[in-house]
């Protein structure tokens, strides 16, 4: 499966600013909402709630993409994305503040520098464990 590489991009500004407002109120059902998106995500890059949006309000406006990415690092990335969300809404939602807020940073570190500079950590550490695997 190929992915136009504006998608993800755009679904990582998307989460930046949902990170942003659970890192300011400290609301765990919002990074757990968040979490939820990176399920669906990881499963199917198309059918995230972020890709509609993107297909259907942004892509029209932005003709074909030049290039085509494979779907397979950014399931990858969604995954760890999930991961680090579920742990960030467990700590929130249970009162380990702490480990809520750490793990909600560094998903909008890595959301954010995905976003901005077109740099998915995630797909970066997939290409790494599979260069690792390849003998």
């Amino acid at each position: 499966m190929q992915l136009d590489p504006r998608g993800p991009r755009f679904a990582a500004a998307l989460t930046s600013v949902v990170l942003v407002a659970v890192l300011a109120t400290g609301w765990g059902w919002l990074a757990f909402a968040q979490a939820v998106v990176f399920a669906i995500t990881a499963a199917d890059p198309r059918r995230g709630p972020y890709a509609l949006v993107y297909r259907a309000l942004i892509a029209p406006r932005l003709g074909p993409p030049a290039e085509r990415e494979d779907a397979a690092p950014v399931r990858f990335a969604q995954l760890v994305g999930f991961a680090f969300l579920a742990v960030a809404a467990a700590g929130y939602l249970s009162g380990a503040t702490t480990i809520g807020v750490v793990f909600a940073a560094f998903g909008l570190l890595a959301a954010f520098l995905n976003a901005a500079f077109g740099l998915c950590l995630g797909c970066e550490a997939y290409l790494a464990v599979r260069r690792l695997k390849t003998p």
